[in-house]
Parts: structure tokens; sequence; C-alpha cells
């Protein structure tokens, strides 16, 4: 018995290490190819793109609607018991049933297209886009249910295969369709880049299928021809597809609505979609980027605070939250420094252009925020309040679509601004709340805020006195941000030092009692 707990415990690190691995490694080459196409295609460009994708995002929710959820759900529960047969026959109606929503998800996008086109595309880009769209959804339905499917029997591997080959094939279209078309106008661009995704999810989907078909037949379970669970699937994922509409949806609408009400503000069409462009396609992934660290180990924190509330451990809850919140905030503030002290060479670094790095200076004091918000919810949901994070999140969205409504039109770009800061003020807010009364945390202002403050004010001051000072901007920049995070550890762990005797005293008392 042990011997099987070791050995399932190794293959949850094993296939952990990867997704993390796999995580890190594509959303660094995805945020580099990003800004490769930015670059290449310009700001209203990618203004225009940035709300297909929009469109996108919803019609994919649609089409998944929950079932991904019911396969990770029902696979593992009939595999854990012994019945693979049945395990099967829930896959294949999953499968089945993300077909039909998808082909259904592609209809509604086809019907509604001239709606979307004439309303929220201003006219500059055809339905086109919007047909190449309906083509990939079915696809990428039936690939959510087979990637829930190896994730529950341990073979993440196959998963990170599949990724890593979809975008392969997504750089090579996109470059190829690129060349061709670059010139021909902002519709051919979006046609340009949703044609390489949905070639790219066709790809995926045919070697992620594939690699099913040869694992059930190892398994030798490919006799398995009948449908099954579709009781049980339907109780799963109606729940989680209703509420995940609401939720994609008044987020697809938020970002809809920011262009048009731009353009009551004076602006031109043009510069309504560059200005969206620019934050929310350029500068908010590069802010998000770093999230990619935090959520490596995010979410080990819900089957671990899973754990100490079934216990009703609240002692250990306290503790390791000031801890994990600790680490976080100190991360959130070097990282939230790092975009204010050095937002114009940032700027100038990765797009050429300048404007970018006004906004990352004006948004970075939101990075802390961004950042903590992110933790709060993984512990919330270890703790089931999977609920309240919702209604958290759709109370966000319904706010800031109504502050963008009224006031997008009289403040313009600033009010996009400003809304961007209630939107992400408002959600953590609400969700420290939530932290306070359910895990009765109590906040150390002076270890989580005052000392990281501290710390970036003193490593700012060091690198103005010992500032690198070469010829190509890229490497002075990387210098300067290295000395500028050395100095910020390095404070960190002398002030940490000087109280080690303190914390040791706290970590002795906390084990004995535990």
């Amino acid at each position: 018995m042990v011997n099987i707990l070791r050995k399932k415990s190794k293959l949850f690190f094993i296939n952990g290490t990867i997704l993390t691995l796999t995580a890190l490694l594509m959303r660094f080459a995805t945020l580099i190819f990003n800004i490769y196409i930015s670059n290449q295609i310009g700001s209203e460009a990618v203004g225009i793109f940035s709300l297909v994708m929009a469109v996108y995002f919803f019609f994919i929710t649609v089409a998944t609607s929950g079932l991904n959820i019911a396969v990770t759900v029902i696979v593992s529960e009939k595999f854990a018991i012994n019945k693979e047969k049945a395990g099967i026959k829930a896959i294949r109606t999953c499968i089945f049933f993300s077909l039909l929503l998808g082909i259904l998800a592609g209809g509604l996008i086809l019907l509604f297209s001239d709606f979307i086109t004439n309303k929220y595309l201003h006219n500059i880009v055809s339905s086109k886009p919007l047909f190449f769209i309906a083509i990939g959804l079915p696809f990428i339905a039936m690939s959510s249910c087979i990637t829930s499917y190896f994730a529950s029997v341990r073979k993440a591997y196959k998963n990170a295969i599949t990724q890593i080959f979809e975008f392969v094939i997504k750089i090579i279209a996109t470059i190829i369709l690129l060349k061709i078309n670059i010139t021909k106008g902002v519709e051919y661009i979006c046609i340009s880049l949703i044609l390489a995704d949905v070639i790219s999810e066709i790809c995926s989907f045919t070697l992620i299928f594939i690699l099913y078909i040869i694992d059930i037949k190892i398994k030798k379970l490919n006799d398995v021809r009948s449908f099954g669970q579709r009781i049980n699937i339907v109780k799963i994922a109606f729940p989680v597809a209703l509420t995940s509409y609401i939720r994609s949806g008044l987020s697809t609408l938020k970002q809809l609505i920011i262009p048009t009400q731009l353009e009551k503000s004076g602006l031109s069409c043009k510069s309504s979609l560059s200005k969206y462009g620019i934050i929310n396609g350029m500068v908010m992934p590069i802010i998000n980027f770093p999230t990619v660290l935090i959520n490596s180990y995010s979410m080990l924190l819900i089957p671990e605070f899973s754990t100490y509330l079934a216990q009703k451990n609240y002692k250990a809850i306290n503790y390791i939250s000031n801890k994990i919140f600790k680490f976080t905030c100190a991360f959130s503030v070097c990282i939230c420094s790092i975009f204010m002290i050095f937002s114009n060479e940032l700027g100038l670094a990765i797009y050429n252009n300048i404007e970018t790095g006004y906004y990352f200076k004006i948004l970075s004091p939101l990075i802390f925020f961004m950042y903590m918000d992110n933790i709060i919810d993984s512990i919330l949901k270890g703790m089931n309040k999977q609920f309240s994070v919702m209604c958290c999140n759709i109370l966000d969205l319904t706010v800031t679509i109504i502050f963008i409504y009224f006031f997008l039109p009289i403040y313009g770009i600033k009010g996009y601004i400003i809304s961007i800061f209630i939107s992400e003020l408002l959600n953590f807010s609400i969700s420290l709340f939530q932290m306070i009364k359910y895990a009765k945390l109590k906040i150390n202002f002076i270890d989580w805020i005052v000392i990281p403050i501290i710390c970036s004010i003193i490593s700012h001051f060091i690198i103005t006195v010992f500032n690198f000072n070469f010829v190509s901007l890229i490497n002075n920049l990387i210098m300067n941000i290295v000395l500028f995070i050395l100095c910020y550890i390095l404070l960190l762990m002398v002030i940490q030092l000087c109280f080690y005797r303190k914390l040791l005293q706290e970590n002795v008392i906390f084990c004995r009692k535990n």
C-alpha cells in the first residue's frame, strides 16, 4: 500500500512538473511571438484583432460548456475504482457532445456575424474571420475533452507534446500567411492570424486524437463503442457552463464596448482602436506575464487549503497564508518597481514605442493588487469558496461595464485607465475581505508592504548611483534590472536575518502545536 501511494505521489509530482515547465515555456514563447506580431502589424490591427479574439473566446466557452470538467471528474472517479469502461463511455459521450456544441457555437457565430461586425468591429473587417473561427470551434471543443482525459489518467506529457506541436504549427502558419497578406490591410491581417490559429487547432486535435486512440488500444479499451454517463455529465457540466456563459459573456461585452465608447469621446475610430490595442493587446500581456511564476504554485494551494479546511486546522490556514502573502507582496512590489522605474526603456526595447512605456508607468501600481488577487482567489477556492470567487468576478465585470458605458464617452482614454483601476481594486478588495472573514487573516502591514517598499526605494537609489550605461539599450536595460533585483533580494535577506531568531521561535511554536 505504501509503495502504491509513493508511486502515485511520484507520478503526481512528475505530471505537475511537466505541466509547470510547459506552461512557463509556452507563456514565454507566446509572449515573444505576440511582441513580434504586434511590431509587425501595428497598434490599430492589434486593437481590432483583440476584439475578434474576445468574440472567439466567448464562443469557445459555448463550445466547451464545462464538458472538460465533466471528463476530469468522471474519468478520474471511474478509473480510481477500476471501472475503466465506464470512464471511456463518458469520454466518448463528452467528445460527441463537444462536437455538437462546437457546431452549434459555429452556427451561432455565423448567424450573428453581420451584427458583430457592424456593431462592434466597426465594419473594418468583414465576417470572414468569424467564418474561420466557426470552422475551428468543434476541433477546440473536442481537444479540450481529450486533454482533460490525459490529465485524469496521469499522462500530462501527451498534452505537453500536443501544446508544443500546436504552437510550432501556429508560428509557421502565421509567418507564412502574414508574409502573403500583411500589405493587404487590417482585414487580411486578422484573417491570417485567425486562419493560422484554426490550422494549428486542427493539427493539434488530429495529434491528440491519435494519441487518445493509441492510449485506449494499449489499455485494451478500444472495443468500447457505446455512450454512457449522460446524466452525470449534464449534472457536472451544466452548472459550470451556466456560470461560464455569464462570466465570459460579460468579459466579452466589456472588451467589445471599449473602442465604441472611446469613439463617443471624440476620438476617431482608428485612434480608438489604436489606444485599445496598445493597452489591451500590448501593455497588459507584458504586465501579466510574471504571474506565470505565481500561477506555478498558486494552483498547488487549492488542495493544500482543502486539506486544512477538512481538518479544521484554521491556525495552519492563517499561518501559511501569512507566509504566502509575505512572499507574494515582496515579489509584487519588485515587479511593480521594475515597470515603474524602467517604463520608458521597456516600451522602447519591447515595442520601440514610447507610448507603451507611458502606460507601463501608469498601470504599474496595479501589479500589486492583480498578483495578490490571484493568490487570494486560489486560497478561497481551496477553502471551497468557488461560488464567492465567481460572484466577485461577475460583480467586478458588471460595475466595470457600467462605468465604461457611461464614463468613457466623457473622459475618453483616461476613463478607460480609471475603469481598469476600478476593476482590479474592486476585485482585490472583495477577495481580501472574504479572506479576512473566512480565514481570520490578520494583515501584517509592516512585513507585507513597508519593508518591500523600503527595499525597493533603496535599490532604486543604488542603481542610480551605479547605473550601467552601455551603447545597446537592451543590454543596458537588462543589466540595470538585474542589478535592481539583486539589490532588492539582498536587502530583503538582510532584514530577514535581523529577525531570524523571532521567525525561528514562531516556527518552533507552530510545529509543536500542529
